[in-house]
């Protein structure tokens, strides 16, 4: 059968790959640790082996899938085109600047200092996901804006925008946000914003976090709403907890990675 789709995800300690019809539905997936091909749909064994035999390293074995979890039967129903799950940290960055590449347009310093941030924010937040949190990055919002990156744990519901600081002051004055000598802008109402449409879509509170990527110095006048972070406070997200139970975190997190989620916002 030709068509069939391949999609590598890298998620919570499992590297896979896996492996759909045209129409959307899992015919397989291959652990790469283990080498195994856990196959969903008997009738396309051969069509998934020579899908997968590009990406494999050794024999491929197949056998039976295990019992999937709630979070593995909310991927398997999601057409690969509707999960966000894969997205990297600054996913829309990465393609403008393919895009500018291609068109002879090289000139994208700002550009790539943006995507470097967001990249060493995703970087961070991904850890969490040790301490039960899930992440997912760069959720597209109708209008062409987005959420540069989306929490769901044990402490509640996080959007979180990242913002270049590198080795420079920040001054905050609710709503103004002044890094280095640029002109201040209003980006705590840009937070509040995100975690409200994020709120509308999930049915259920929603936090902002303003998170300031390599920030020499920030001076913070009173913010109530917003919380404010540097880097190298990311770790300190994972303590709060008793907000959502396992259960929740994973119904929450399959809403959140559905494209068509964010629709309605």
């Amino acid at each position: 059968m030709a068509g069939l789709r391949v999609t590598p995800v890298h998620r919570h300690g499992q590297a896979r790959l896996y492996v759909s019809l045209p129409d959307g539905r899992g015919a397989a997936w291959y652990d790469r640790e283990t080498g195994r091909v856990a196959l969903l749909l008997d009738d396309h064994e051969d069509e998934v082996l020579a899908a997968l035999r590009p990406y494999a390293v050794g024999e491929l074995r197949i056998g039976p899938p295990p019992v999937p979890t709630s979070a593995d039967l909310t991927r398997l129903c999601l057409h690969p085109d509707d999960d966000l799950a894969p997205n990297r940290p600054g996913e829309a960055l990465l393609h403008e600047l393919e895009r500018r590449r291609a068109g002879g347009r090289l000139r994208a310093g700002a550009l790539r200092r943006e995507l470097a941030a967001q990249e060493i924010a995703g970087a961070a937040l991904d850890r969490l996901e040790g301490a039960g949190w899930r992440v997912l990055h760069a959720l597209p919002l109708p209008g062409g804006s987005r959420i540069d990156h989306l929490l769901v744990g044990p402490g509640g519901i996080l959007t979180v925008r990242s913002l270049n600081a590198r080795h420079r002051r920040v001054r905050i004055a609710d709503p103004l946000v002044t890094v280095g000598r640029a002109a201040p802008e209003p980006l705590l109402r840009h937070a509040r914003y995100e975690a409200e449409r994020a709120s509308l879509a999930l049915a259920t509170a929603v936090r902002p976090v303003l998170l300031l990527v390599g920030a020499e110095h920030v001076e913070t006048g009173r913010v109530t709403d917003v919380r404010v972070l540097t880097d190298s406070e990311i770790p300190g997200l994972a303590r709060p907890g008793g907000v959502l139970k396992p259960a929740d975190v994973e119904s929450l997190h399959g809403s959140a990675r559905d494209r068509r989620t964010w629709l309605r916002v």
